[in-house]
């Protein structure tokens, strides 16, 4: 009997060729996505050897991308956004047109139409979420303030790519494409609106419906008890609405998808379902980054040396540049400048799907696709080097620039306390580093006690909208000594850091050990682990108080013990 089995093949080499060199891509401390592009290329009809199905790829690329797309909407949080909007939003918008621009140039410089140019430059303008989600992770300042503001500047981006994957479709033919929604028979304005009501109509089924079905099937689902009729019911509806979506709606995989996402959101088991789909995600995105692999064709890095360096250019000094400047000029420190300005430095998955969307359009030559996995290969293999030089290049600039000293140390309304500051939160008081989750809530609890705290808070929208409730507030990075000296920490009584930000910690604990010996000092940590790193770091004396999960642990342990022996003693009572 003959057997057609090249779902089989493509999937046994594209997961193992993947394992491999996403092993050794980690191994070398590169992102695993570069090895998973590799071995694409390795399987490819571009490198002799084995070459996998490409339409079977193809297909198994779209599971992919609208499993990616529903985990981006799945962690979408509004609130996080709003939260660092003042810079996130404008940054994101004019960095995005900058780059756009400089893609642009380089097509006209080669000699692509401007439909191709835009297209390309967009491509060029959207970092990888995956890529700077990790790189935040690994080191430690995922949920600091420039953790936040790099993630809501890249949920900017991404936000605005979905609209261009949107409305591409219909604007090809005016771009140049050879395949587009407009027609002579249906002119550009009305394919734009039925487009944009189809999105529309979508956009409020989900809202309106999606918002109230799907809690409810989750629900459901999860009184029954069992574990993988959950995660089937999650997979269903993430892949079910991404096609539904575009059967019925004529809307891209992509949206759809990531509105599933929003919605499930929605739900008290988002966290549940997230984790509960995380390994299919995880599987079909590797086949999605290898089926990307797949296109790209070597021999343009030998034969087209400078145009590969030209778009490396764009992405790592272009965008990098722009960011630096942006961020400095909405007033925020040199060290959020240049983590945003690497944390954006490279291009990933929407590039992709872009770029791929532009292919198939006829808008863009299939040189612009490996011309984009080629800089993508580059520069997501150089952003931890980017990472690893920004304390450095920090530290040079104060040193040698005054200018970057006068930006450092320039005047900042929220920077100082008020001249008309209560002299009890001057002396004697408690200065409390970072007011997110857990910083308010022990805010909530001071201010129940009347005494007296001073907020260091990193995030100056956030410090306007609490000094408005009465809460006494500095702004800026409590690792810089002058942040501190600001919040009297010379003679304060107390010094609680509330923020997740570990890699500034010991900073923070040298420089109020300096100007306060005797200073009393409580950290927090989330992890057994991390608790024994920043003991190490800091090389921490018996008076400072590191609070984690096993003070969780033994407060929950408490309550229990004290609620059971109190009505024990009631039964006893009674009987």
């Amino acid at each position: 009997m003959t057997h057609n089995i090249s779902l089989i093949t493509t999937l046994a080499a594209g997961f193992g060729f993947a394992l491999i060199f996403g092993f050794i891509a980690e191994k070398i401390k590169l992102p695993a996505l570069v090895g998973y592009l590799v071995a694409g290329i390795l399987i490819g009809p571009a490198t002799p050897g084995f070459v996998a199905d490409a339409n079977i790829a193809s297909q198994l690329s779209e599971i992919g991308v609208m499993l990616l797309m529903f985990g981006v909407g799945l962690h979408f949080s509004l609130k996080d956004l709003l939260a660092v909007k003042r810079i996130a939003l404008p940054g994101a918008v004019l960095q995005m047109g900058l780059a756009t621009g400089l893609g642009m140039l380089m097509a006209w410089w080669l000699g692509w139409s401007f439909g191709s140019g835009l297209v390309f430059g967009l491509s060029l303008s959207c970092a990888s979420t995956v890529v700077l989600l990790k790189a935040l992770e690994a080191r430690g300042i995922l949920d600091s303030m420039n953790g936040r503001i790099a993630v809501g500047w890249l949920v900017v981006e991404d936000l605005a790519t979905v609209l261009f994957l949107v409305l591409l479709p219909a604007l090809a033919g005016v771009l140049g494409g050879t395949v587009s929604t407009a027609t002579p028979e249906t002119p550009l304005w009305m394919a734009l609106g039925k487009t944009l009501l189809q999105v529309a109509a979508f956009i409020v089924l989900m809202l309106v419906v999606g918002r109230r079905v799907l809690p409810w099937l989750l629900w459901q689902v999860s009184r029954t008890g069992s574990r993988e009729l959950f995660t089937l019911s999650v997979i269903a509806c993430a892949i079910g609405i991404a096609f539904g979506a575009s059967a019925l709606f004529s809307v891209s995989f992509a949206l759809g998808a990531f509105f599933a996402g929003t919605v499930m959101r929605e739900s008290e088991f988002s966290h549940r379902a997230a984790e509960e789909s995380l390994p299919l995600r995880d599987a079909f995105s590797v086949l999605f980054f290898v089926s990307v692999g797949m296109l790209f064709d070597p021999v343009i890095v030998l034969e087209q040396p400078l145009r590969v360096l030209g778009v490396v250019a764009i992405i790592i000094f272009g965008k990098s540049l722009a960011a630096v400047a942006l961020v400095i000029a909405f007033r925020y420190p040199l060290n959020t400048a240049l983590t945003v300005a690497a944390s954006l430095a490279q291009i990933g998955e929407f590039s992709f799907i872009l770029a791929g969307l532009g292919v198939s359009l006829g808008l863009m030559p299939a040189e612009g696709m490996s011309l984009i996995l080629a800089s993508a290969l580059i520069s997501i293999a150089l952003n931890p080097v980017l990472f690893a030089t920004v304390e450095p290049i920090r530290r040079w600039a104060l040193a040698n620039s005054q200018l970057a000293r006068n930006l450092e140390q320039r005047q900042d309304p929220y920077a100082e306390l008020p001249q008309s500051t209560d002299n009890k939160y001057l002396q004697g008081q408690i200065v409390l580093v970072g007011y997110g989750r857990i910083g308010s809530r022990i805010g909530a609890a001071l201010s129940a006690q009347h005494i007296p705290f001073v907020v260091a808070e990193q995030n100056r929208e956030l410090v306007e909208k609490i000094r408005g409730q009465g809460i006494v507030a500095v702004s800026g990075n409590a690792a810089d000594a002058i942040v501190l000296v600001q919040a009297h920490i010379h003679d304060a009584a107390m010094l609680v850091i509330a923020t997740p930000d570990t890699l500034n910690a010991r900073q923070m604990i040298h420089t109020a050990r300096t100007l306060n010996p005797n200073i009393e000092i409580i950290m927090r940590a989330d992890s057994a682990d991390e608790m024994q790193l920043l003991k190490e770091e800091t090389q921490a004396n018996s008076d400072i108080v590191f609070l984690g999960e096993e003070e969780l642990a033994k407060g929950m342990a408490n309550h229990v013990l004290t609620r059971f022996l109190t009505d024990t003693v009631k039964d006893h009572k009674t009987h």
